[in-house]
């Protein structure tokens, strides 16, 4: 078992001079690493001409959007909202709010119109930077006081603004850094508190099973808005004096080209990306003829052998040509986090040489809770509990599975403005409820097995998580969505079967496909039924007699999912 690392022992060197509290803000975070990497580049964009700023002159842009925030009367604990695409402007906008000593509410930019406008009234925020798209609509709007754009097409752009030196009341440690909005709904919007403290211990505890480095090149390529990208991407490059280079497009051309140019070394995508491109390596594989496949498959056996026996990675060296293909060589580590993934697409990440892990968290703990570490991984777990973190299972069955809860410095402190729902949300003893099911082993690793809410009790009684069944479809291509889910089988006793929805592949022989794009609309062909049904007999041969899919239903067009590649299962 390896020690966890001490990452932020380091800070005593600026204890007194930098901070006061037993953790720095975000702002004086920022201060440390101007001192002590000044000159590397952090902000870089690829799109459409390399553009990058060092930390000094970002932080002189910071600076200046706080000074101006102060002059139109911002002051400590107000909230000023922040919503775009992925950019160096956005980034300079999040931290120039946290200058101003203010709380920033970044928004998620694919939201409706309608959902925006509330949480922008359910956040109080007083001042809105945005993007060019759509800044027409909210100029002029009640209840904003002025509205910045994060381009330089129209208004008043964010790199043009200043303000006279003053002297701004900064945040403490212990006050709101941010509001974060779970996924769009038009109910009651539930935003997830977090504080300086909260989201700076989550990034150098998150360190404590994970080694980075001043030269790595963070990829922000999920939206910023999300707890994920903005704490274990954009935060977490800025503790260490890293690069961020931002990604605008989730379209696979412009990832690989962005991967390849900026030399990326640190990859964080969700599930959905790491199966698209593993299962385009594999399909390349395969077209080289069944010997090459097979002996290749071999190699990578032994290959993932080595590696999880000796922890030497020999892979890289082995599979050079195969990731040189896939623009992967200059990766050092991927994390996937934000979904589940499939035990198998984390094995041969690894066996072709990549150090690849999983993480788990929630927006309401900052959110990294648990990572695997590069040394030591567990390809069935979504990682070891975080230094200074403890977590408990909450009523364990004869398995040891029951409901995660979770009590540290990352737990937020609670919902906005709801005091009811946010007492909800703990146990007496204090303890967050994360609302995911699984176990923990004598080492600290977590293995879920699904959200409590989506469990599905079939005839016999047993407990099934969807999720464990939608974990064995990742790596078919001819399946673009599936959402396993119960069925009423018996009102009386509340018993039901499974079912599986299917959205195939607009690729595999769908009619209709290609006028609309490729994405939606189509009738599905009697062959594409017949491969999609054949699938589901074939994983259905590997599961237990009680997690058997009964029924499938194929649908015509694709599922609505979040900013991060989720099924919205609420809405299905």
């Amino acid at each position: 078992m390896i020690e966890y690392r001490n990452a932020w022992g380091f800070l005593e060197e600026f204890r007194g001079k930098y901070f006061t509290g037993q953790w720095p803000t975000l702002p004086e975070m920022y201060r440390i690493t101007v001192f002590r990497f000044g000159e590397r580049p952090c902000f870089t964009i690829y799109e459409p001409d390399r553009i990058s700023l060092t930390y000094h002159e970002s932080l002189a842009r910071i600076e200046a959007v706080a000074r101006w925030l102060h002059g139109k009367g911002i002051r400590r604990g107000d909230k000023v909202a922040v919503t775009g695409k992925n950019s160096p402007e956005w980034a300079v906008a999040y931290m120039g709010i946290l200058f101003s000593g203010a709380t920033v509410v970044p928004l998620d930019y694919q939201l409706k119109a309608e959902e925006a406008d509330l949480l922008l009234e359910t956040s109080h925020a007083v001042i809105l930077f945005v993007d060019e798209e759509k800044y027409d609509r909210y100029q002029g709007k009640p209840g904003l006081r002025d509205v910045i754009c994060l381009n330089r097409d129209k208004g008043t752009y964010i790199y043009d603004l200043d303000g006279p030196e003053a002297a701004i009341e900064e945040a403490e440690e212990t006050d709101l850094a941010a509001i974060l909005f779970t996924s769009g709904t038009m109910g009651k919007p539930k935003g997830v508190m977090l504080t300086h403290r909260n989201l700076v211990s989550d990034c150098y505890l998150a360190q404590g099973n994970m080694l980075l480095f001043s030269t790595d090149v963070f990829y922000a390529l999920l939206p910023l808005h999300h707890a994920y990208t903005m704490l274990a991407v954009l935060i977490e490059t800025i503790a260490i004096g890293a690069e961020v280079v931002f990604g605008k497009r989730m379209v696979t051309k412009a990832i690989l080209k962005d991967l390849k140019e900026a030399k990326i070394t640190m990859l964080l995508a969700v599930p959905m990306l790491f199966n698209k491109v593993l299962a385009s390596i594999i399909r390349g594989l395969k077209e080289k003829g069944p010997l090459v496949y097979g002996v290749i498959s071999a190699l990578m056996g032994i290959s993932g052998l080595i590696k999880k026996i000796f922890h030497v990675n020999p892979g890289k060296k082995m599979f050079g040509f195969i990731l040189d293909k896939a623009s992967l060589t200059t990766l050092r580590i991927c994390i996937c986090g934000g979904g589940p993934l499939a035990p198998s697409v984390f094995k041969k990440y690894n066996q072709l040489g990549l150090d690849f892990v999983q993480g788990y968290g929630l927006t309401e703990t900052s959110p990294i809770i648990n990572l695997n570490p590069i040394e030591y991984y567990k390809e069935t777990s979504v990682g070891r509990v975080l230094p200074q973190i403890d977590m408990k299972i909450l009523n364990p069955d004869e398995r040891g599975i029951g409901e995660v809860t979770v009590k540290g410095p990352v737990v937020m402190q609670g919902y906005f403005e709801l005091p009811e729902e946010t007492a909800a949300a703990f146990t007496e003893d204090g303890y967050l409820k994360t609302g995911d099911v699984g176990y923990m082993d004598s080492e600290g690793y977590l293995y879920l097995t699904g959200r409590a809410k989506n469990l599905i009790v079939t005839e016999g009684g047993k407990n099934v998580y969807p999720e464990e069944i939608e974990n064995e479809f990742q790596l078919y291509e001819e399946i673009d969505q599936i959402l396993v889910r119960g069925y009423e089988l018996d009102k009386k006793m509340k018993t039901e079967g499974i079912e599986a929805l299917v959205f195939p592949n607009p690729e595999f022989g769908r009619s209709g496909a290609e006028e609309n794009g490729g994405t939606d609309g189509g009738a599905v062909s009697p062959e594409v039924k017949a491969r999609i049904n054949a699938i589901i007999s074939e994983v259905n041969q590997r599961l237990l007699p009680y997690q058997k899919i009964a029924r499938t239903v194929i649908l015509d067009s694709p599922m609505e999912m979040t900013t991060t590649k989720k099924i919205k299962r609420d809405t299905v």
